[in-house]
């Protein structure tokens, strides 16, 4: 079984999903194409010697009969509407982060993907794949550390655009820890807060930066995430979970170490493609074979999109407070029980 994917989005991330669907993994073709800049679509297509079909709009691509499964990387307030359309029809989505800019549109995708009675849905929270946390996870759930107490983590970049906002180191670049931390102890947030320490000369006038951000969950875990997305020296991204019975680190990104002129050292990346492109192979091949193998797909859920955004929502709420924040979620539906 093929699966004929149509993409809604021909921006960066949608090319870099079609180059490795076209080029790298198994079990997929892209069929169909569409972005709001339909020059975008035909290039994508000719980039990539695509046999797709080039629609003007989301609507269109879903309404294709050729098309089993969309995958939707698009600009993220029009993720909702592509989503749900295509749950009307009966189709997978793969759908990269935010499922949905609001807790209420994940909320509606919740519905409407209960109401069609089976899953459709995966949100491209790409974490979950990486070697790294996916180690991190067997020594908590083997209890090799004991019991999780505390966790600290650290998501730098070298630098941002003028257009990022202070709101986007939660919703663009926390949302991330959001999800896989939430994955590594299977345990829901229940208050957060956001403290702005000194800003870095870096930053651009509207944007506060580097954040400190404290998430504390329903048995008691504290978390503390330092987000500082123009620290100038690379890409990193660092996780220490501490246990009752020991330590637990996140590795290293593996690159040469190097003896030279008196020093030694290593080089640290400066682009985030690079540092999970394993992980966003892993990610749709999975996608891929896992509605092969069983009908629906294994990743994270429409669920797992709700809880990151009304975690993030609280987190917003806190920039603007300076208050510890209630999350506040539903109760998890049966549906999205394992």
């Amino acid at each position: 079984m093929t699966l004929k994917i149509g993409v809604i989005g021909t921006g960066a991330i949608g090319r870099e999903h079609i180059k490795r669907i076209t080029n790298n993994l198994s079990g997929g073709k892209i069929v169909a194409v569409t972005d709001v800049n339909q020059e975008s679509a035909k290039s994508a297509v000719e980039q990539f010697s695509l046999d797709a079909a080039i629609y003007p709009d989301d609507k269109a691509l879903v309404a294709d009969a050729n098309v089993d499964a969309v995958l939707v990387t698009s600009w993220g307030p029009a993720h909702e509407q592509s989503v749900l359309a295509a749950i009307e029809a009966g189709k997978y989505v793969f759908c990269e982060k935010p499922l949905a800019t609001t807790a209420e549109g994940c909320m509606r995708i919740v519905e409407a993907e209960m109401k069609h009675g089976k899953r459709l849905v995966q949100v491209g929270f790409m974490r979950r794949y990486d070697s790294g946390y996916v180690q991190l996870k067997e020594a908590i759930d083997s209890n090799y550390i004991g019991e999780p107490l505390m966790i600290r983590c650290v998501h730098r970049n070298p630098e941002v655009g003028d257009n990022y906002t202070t709101d986007m180191e939660i919703n663009d670049t926390l949302v991330h820890e959001i999800d896989v931390l939430h994955w590594l102890i299977n345990d829901d947030y229940k208050f957060v807060q956001v403290a702005f320490p000194k800003k870095t000369k870096r930053a651009a006038a509207h944007l506060q930066d580097p954040q400190l951000i404290t998430l504390e969950t329903n048995s008691g875990i504290i978390i503390t995430a330092e987000v500082f997305v123009n620290c100038k020296y690379g890409y990193d991204i660092q996780c220490e979970v501490i246990g009752e019975e020991g330590v637990a680190y996140l590795p290293e990104f593996s690159g040469i170490a190097t003896r030279k002129e008196a020093k030694f050292g290593t080089s640290i990346l400066m682009d985030w493609k690079q540092r999970f492109i394993a992980a966003y192979d892993k990610e749709l091949q999975d996608f891929m074979d896992s509605i092969k193998n069983t009908g629906e797909p294994n990743g994270p859920t429409s669920w797992d999109g709700y809880i990151a955004a009304v975690t993030a929502d609280a987190c917003v709420k806190s920039q603007q407070t300076g208050e510890k924040e209630l999350v506040v979620l539903a109760d998890k539906p049966d549906f999205y029980k394992n």
